[in-house]
């Protein structure tokens, strides 16, 4: 059964939000009221999705998923953020992060619902069996989500790994912020293609040289990945 820790203070929220999840959802719903015990029970025993408010007493949401995503044991673990807060800024924060969806209070549970749903399916979806992507000295295992460069083993989040493998699969092509926010992130909005740009900055990062030359700005537009061969 598919398990999802829900981080929520607010009980009737909690209630309300667990019952939609268990009964129509088919999920296994775990409700914990403050981030540091959210954090440990995902290291102790990481869900399938975490449901995160992100105005949690002592530590908030969006330092709680800072560290999940920072600690290897859930940084592929999906997040959906909860939150009474509704500007932009807000919610670019969220992704940059490395949440996968925003819902803005007050919702319906059937909205939740639906959320958790699609989330789900975008991060379910397996790679073909052995798959791999190479464009040496640049290898990705698909099945496992690891990169090498050369023998360097390159630790990424899952974004950043999928972002990758969305840029080496259409090499060559020009991939507008926008269409990259949709197929990476399943979002449409274009006032918050500013968390692609954060994205590939850390990936030029972390890939380093002279790998990192591939991933190609076009002014204007998007970013393509620019093939050695």
């Amino acid at each position: 059964m598919t398990r999802i820790l829900l981080v929520e203070d607010d009980a009737d929220i909690a209630l309300s939000l667990r019952n939609k999840l268990e009964r129509e959802g088919g999920y296994e719903v775990e409700v914990v009221g403050d981030g540091a015990t959210g954090l440990a029970r995902a290291a102790e025993q990481p869900p399938e999705l975490v449901v995160l408010d992100v105005n949690l007493p002592g530590m908030d949401g969006f330092e709680v998923c800072r560290r999940l995503r920072k600690a290897p044991a859930t940084a592929a673990v999906p997040v959906i953020m909860l939150t009474a807060r509704i500007g932009e800024d807000d919610r670019v924060r969220g992704l940059d992060l490395g949440a996968d969806d925003y819902i803005t209070k007050p919702f319906s549970p059937k909205e939740a619902l639906a959320r958790v749903r699609a989330v789900l399916r975008r991060t379910e979806r397996p790679a073909a069996e052995g798959e791999t992507l190479v464009d040496v000295p640049l290898h990705l295992d698909l099945p496992q989500r690891q990169v090498r460069v050369d023998a360097r083993e390159v630790a990424l989040t899952r974004k950043e790994f999928d972002l990758l493998v969305e840029l080496v699969r259409q090499r060559g092509r020009v991939l507008t912020r926008e269409r990259l926010l949709e197929t990476v992130w399943g979002y449409d909005f274009p006032g918050e293609t500013r968390t692609v740009d954060v994205h590939v900055r850390r990936l030029r990062q972390k890939l380093g040289e002279p790998v990192d030359a591939r991933l190609e700005t076009v002014v204007g537009v998007g970013y393509r990945w620019r093939s050695a061969s």
